[in-house]
């Protein structure tokens, strides 16, 4: 399996994370918008080459799990990294409330079905974390999940965890290789984008009095976040946590480490036999002479 590509924003693999340590907004010179925007088209452009060449070998895939508050930019940083890259080899799958059907099983079986094919680029957006977030903010939810056990509640938590570790590993030893974002915004830079939507007639389709609702709870949201990254940021599965009030900072930091990582794989376009290449010859001799 890979080892994580270095970066400020790698949530560490020993169970020390802080919430409150982590950035929400770039470092020092690092804001200027048009200086992201040309390294984030460098980046895509070679996610671009990168990823012609994962559908080719066909032994490997790629999964990015997207989590984050709302507003925080999720939809437009999927577009944005994912722009350029050949529509057959990715799939991006968005996970809402769970239906009838996916609640007739266990927690993991809606993503599971929706992991990448080898070869292809698979993006989901929010994921099974949501039974370790917004579920454990509204236990209440768990009313309709029809769990079989009761089991106090820490103690559902701890296996989910151990349930999604688990998952993670057998994935990536699978040829998987999982990489997983959290777009930090801070609570201030999601109400001021909360009142644009308001402000903005062309974005009122975005507001949600629903996403307000839930930006009450964020401190339980942000222990969550917490507790999830710290239990789940393993070697074979990492987790990042990218700065995201600046969202071409968070896009060129999200494509860099996507390209990075896809570098690192032992990708080989495939060779043709002797048989081939002789039947190559022939057909081109045949092509140059009409």
């Amino acid at each position: 399996m890979l080892e994580p590509v270095d970066s400020p924003y790698l949530v560490p693999f020993d169970g020390r994370f802080r919430v409150a340590d982590a950035d929400t907004s770039p470092p020092d010179g690092k804001t200027n918008k048009k200086k992201q925007e040309k390294s984030l088209k460098k980046h895509r452009k070679r996610i671009a080459g990168l990823q012609e060449a994962l559908y080719a070998d066909d032994r490997f895939s790629v999964l990015l799990v997207f989590q984050a508050m709302d507003a925080a930019g999720k939809d437009g940083t999927i577009r944005a990294v994912t722009s350029g890259v050949n529509p057959a080899g990715f799939q991006v799958y968005s996970f809402k409330q769970p239906s009838a059907e996916e609640l007739d099983h266990d927690f993991l079986w809606r993503t599971t079905r929706s992991l990448p094919e080898r070869g292809r680029i698979g993006v989901f957006n929010r994921s099974y974390y949501e039974e370790l977030l917004v579920v454990r903010v509204h236990p209440e939810y768990l009313g309709g999940q029809k769990l079989p056990y009761e089991v106090p509640l820490e103690t559902l938590w701890q296996q989910r965890y151990e349930s999604i570790r688990s998952h993670e590993r057998h994935v990536a030893e699978s040829g998987t290789v999982v990489l997983k974002f959290w777009l930090n915004v801070s609570q201030e830079e999601q109400h001021r984008r909360f009142l644009d939507r308001i402000d903005e007639p062309e974005k009122n389709w975005k507001f949600s009095g629903g996403d307000v609702k839930e930006s009450r709870h964020w401190e339980q949201y942000m222990g969550a976040y917490e507790d999830a990254l710290r239990e789940t940021s393993r070697a074979h599965a990492p987790w990042y946590a990218i700065p995201a009030d600046d969202k071409p900072y968070m896009r060129a930091c999200v494509a860099d480490i996507v390209a990075r990582t896809l570098a690192q794989l032992p990708l080989a376009y495939p060779q043709p036999s002797e048989e081939d290449l002789a039947k190559m010859k022939s057909y081109r001799a045949e092509l140059t002479k009409s």
